[in-house]
């Protein structure tokens, strides 16, 4: 067996693990592969282990690594994303995850409109209000919810966060349900089931998967450490 295949496997215990312990199926949470800065050929082994979903957080490096990986791969962009950025990102990815403004979801309409296309999107909502990431505050990203709805080719699908690091992972379970809430609300003001919450990575998946994920993103301790690019 390769690192790569012993590293999922132990991803893919711990999430069965934290589903049992949650009363959930672990067919309900999603399971992204953050290939950023691994090579080509890491995404296609990853993908004969039967994984699909992964993330990107630079169109320059998508833009070439997408065309030499398999077509079984998906594709959805999770960094912070600029305005300059949206029309290659709506031609390389089938989701953007982290729109992060009122100005570059119009910018992806703008686009996804040239493109023909429907845009799914998830809204990236910095919980904590850390100086140091980006998203939406909680009260900003439920006022901005009408003028969002108003954007016909976006297709809003649910909500991300990226929590604090905490030694304790279970500090980070605030974070998580206050994510969960914010949802839940946005989807009874819109009338629209918004069934993704992105949240939980390597050192916090747990905790997020106990207070609703349905997708964690997991990069270092599936590939191992990020090469230099």
């Amino acid at each position: 067996m390769s690192v790569l295949s012993d590293n999922l496997e132990v991803i893919q215990t711990r999430i069965a693990s934290a589903c049992q312990r949650a009363g959930r199926d672990p067919a309900d949470v999603g399971l992204m592969a953050v290939s950023k800065n691994h090579p080509a050929a890491a995404v296609d082994e990853a993908i004969q282990l039967g994984l699909t979903l992964f993330g990107e957080s630079r169109v320059q490096e998508a833009r070439s690594k997408i065309p030499e990986c398999s077509s079984r791969a998906r594709w959805h962009f999770i960094g912070h994303l600029q305005s300059n950025k949206a029309r290659e990102a709506v031609t390389l990815f089938s989701r953007i995850e982290g729109v992060d403004s009122l100005d570059l979801a119009r910018e992806l309409q703008r686009q996804a409109d040239k493109q023909s296309k429907r845009l799914p999107i998830l809204l990236e909502v910095n919980v904590a209000g850390e100086s140091s990431k980006f998203g939406w505050s909680p009260d900003a990203v439920l006022d901005a919810l009408p003028d969002l709805k108003a954007l016909n080719r976006l297709e809003l699908q649910g909500f991300m966060t990226i929590a604090p690091y905490f030694t304790d992972p279970e500090q980070a379970r605030p974070v998580f349900r206050r994510l969960r809430e914010l949802r839940d609300l946005a989807s009874d003001r819109l009338g629209i089931p918004l069934p993704v919450l992105s949240m939980g990575m390597s050192g916090d998946l747990e905790a997020a998967i106990a207070e609703g994920s349905t997708v964690v993103r997991i990069g270092t301790a599936l590939f191992g450490p990020r090469p230099r690019p």
